[in-house]
């Protein structure tokens, strides 16, 4: 497949594909694009140019990666057999052997190919503002609750003060003014660890913030490495070439040779703003926090640059199928990092944090347990809220087939612990405050234990209504408002009516939490804690480990104390729908 070194290439290549639609209609970056976006996502549309965007001069392209169709057309299936590749000459040129390293050439030579480059002259710099002008860029309001304007395909790049290593991350960048914005720094981010031990000296942090760009550069920002892993290395490894970089003549960082926007400035120390509110992809609103500032001193882009965005909300949005491409990407690097994990899934309908599964080895007596927490341990995936273990040949990615098979399996008394008092996701609001929360891990190994019933012929206490046996074990039941019955779970699970059941989720609409998978899913992991949402018919303590006894009830209502869940308002959702079928061609309406 030919290489792809900019955002224009692989537009081409979509152009030729039947995969991008070109909208010349004036649109507004404020709510409409997004609304726009949204409904070309749900029914699997193409990418988006708008080639007339409401106060900028700067086109807009959107839902870039919004199909496994045009990640295949990005990256083929060259990244993943090289990786493949990779692990298997790890595993067996130990010891080394002449023969063994002669037969891998063409795999060196490929890896020859890694790496970065400097260049002289750089499309990047065609252009440039200083003072920035950051209110000519056509940034987008995606909700109608945001507190303003994000770039949501921000590509943020920093180097550690001591010189030990640099972070592309994808962190919002919410639009103060002409030279200044927020930076949503996680404590839990490479990013934001550059940032602290920047700020422990006192000291302002460089930061280069680049929009568009090669997709492997974008791509890139968004994937798991392991803390000490540079994603520069990922995106020349995903293009198939050395990154071009070029030297600024203002000096400090080097510049994406072939990016479409750099910005570049400082991160003071001990400043502070209010960020957000800002909805994202776990499909709520996230609230207004105090987060750093990012102060821009000069800004290059190429000529007639085109500005790339998303929007995120509840799954599935764009981030879904990137999420999947990158977690099948370095799947085979898992065994080899985390000895004993077979195979490892985030499930990006709730969020990708919200809920893990593996499938691991089991050698000795809980052997599972020491798997897990070297799943919990390591960096991203130690966001993981809970984490599904099994022993079985399974595939881990089918969701039905892995809970039933966990089910058929689970001592409930041993086999699921629940760590309190730890740090939670910054963006997962059903903690006690933000950052902190709980996790919890479940294991199904060995043989199978029991059958489950799969149709409910019992009661169920007042207050609790219209039950659905949605995957066998697993009833789902309509409840009062926690507001209005904040004990109902722990009743319910001591309940008579309901005792031949191993799981029961409480939820606000049974009907809703059972739509699809998608729905269950993303009502089940998205709205309780571990610590506090799971309640047992009993409880018994031994050897400081809590054991719970079947029925186990999951409260997956909302809280008073949760974020709203994001919704179109009614002017966005008529103003699209007024120009939509003018501006869309009928087979995508």
């Amino acid at each position: 497949m030919p290489q792809i070194l900019n955002l224009r290439d692989f537009l081409d290549i979509l152009k030729k594909n039947d995969q991008l639609l070109v909208i010349d209609t004036e649109v507004d970056p404020h709510l409409e694009i997004a609304e726009i976006h949204r409904r070309i996502i749900a029914r699997q549309g193409p990418a988006l140019l708008f080639t007339r965007v409401k106060g900028s001069t700067f086109p807009v392209v959107t839902n870039l990666f919004g199909t496994n169709k045009r990640l295949e057309l990005a990256f083929g299936n060259r990244p993943l057999d090289f990786v493949r590749q990779l692990v298997n000459l790890a595993e067996q040129i130990m010891p080394p052997k002449l023969s063994t390293l002669w037969q891998a050439r063409p795999l060196l030579m490929q890896g020859m190919k890694v790496g970065l480059k400097t260049v002289t002259k750089a499309p990047v710099m065609e252009c440039r503002q200083q003072p920035t002008r950051l209110g000519e860029l056509p940034l987008l309001t995606s909700w109608h609750s945001d507190g303003g304007a994000f770039v949501t395909l921000p590509l943020v790049y920093t180097e550690h003060p001591d010189g030990l290593g640099h972070n592309l991350g994808m962190y919002r960048i919410q639009r103060y003014d002409d030279t200044t914005t927020g930076i949503h720094w996680q404590i839990h981010k490479g990013g934001g660890f550059h940032y602290h031990a920047a700020e422990q000296k006192n000291q302002s942090l460089p930061m280069t913030l680049y929009i568009g760009g090669p997709p492997a550069l974008m791509l890139a920002a968004i994937a798991p490495l392991p803390e000490n892993i540079p994603e520069l290395m990922l995106a020349s490894l995903l293009q198939g070439k050395k990154l071009a970089m070029v030297k600024d003549p203002e000096g400090g960082h080097r510049l994406v040779a072939e990016a479409e926007f750099a910005v570049k400035g400082m991160v003071p120390p001990k400043v502070r703003r209010p960020e957000g509110p800002f909805g994202d992809h776990y499909g709520y609103n996230s609230l207004q926090h105090e987060y750093p500032v990012f102060q821009t001193s000069h800004l290059y882009h190429r000529k007639n640059a085109i500005y790339p965005a998303t929007v995120v909300g509840r799954p599935k949005q764009e981030d879904y199928f990137i999420g999947d491409f990158l977690q099948e990407l370095l799947s085979p690097l898992f065994p080899l990092v985390m000895t004993g994990v077979r195979r490892l899934k985030t499930f990006g309908e709730t969020g990708f944090h919200c809920l893990a599964a593996a499938r691991v080895v089991n050698r000795y007596p809980r052997e599972a347990f020491a798997s897990g927490l070297r799943i919990l341990g390591e960096g991203q995936l130690s966001l993981t809220k809970f984490l599904l273990l099994t022993d079985g040949s399974i595939d881990v990615a089918d969701f039905p087939t892995l809970w039933q098979h966990i089910l058929e399996r689970i001592q409930w008394n041993r086999d699921l612990f629940v760590f309190a008092n730890v740090s939670q996701d910054t963006l997962d609001y059903t903690g006690p405050s933000v950052n902190k929360g709980s996790k919890a891990m479940m294991m199904g190994l060995g043989d199978k234990r029991r059958e489950l019933p799969t149709e409910f012929s019992g009661s169920l206490p007042t207050g609790c209504t219209r039950p659905v046996c949605y995957l066998p074990g697993t009833l789902v039941v309509q409840g009062r408002p926690y507001a209005d019955a904040p004990k109902q779970a722990a009743e319910l699970a001591a309940h008579q009516g309901v005792d031949s059941w191993p799981v029961i989720l409480l939820v606000d609409s049974s009907r809703e939490a059972t739509l699809n998978l998608q729905e269950f899913l993303w009502t089940f992991f998205t709205r309780f804690e571990p610590a506090a949402d799971i309640h047992g018919a009993a409880e018994t303590t031994k050897r400081f480990h809590v054991g719970l006894a079947p029925p186990i009830v999951f409260d997956c209502r909302m809280k008073p104390w949760y974020t709203d869940v994001l919704e179109v308002d009614p002017d966005t959702k008529a103003l699209v729908d007024e120009k939509f079928t003018a501006m869309i061609p009928a087979r995508l309406r």
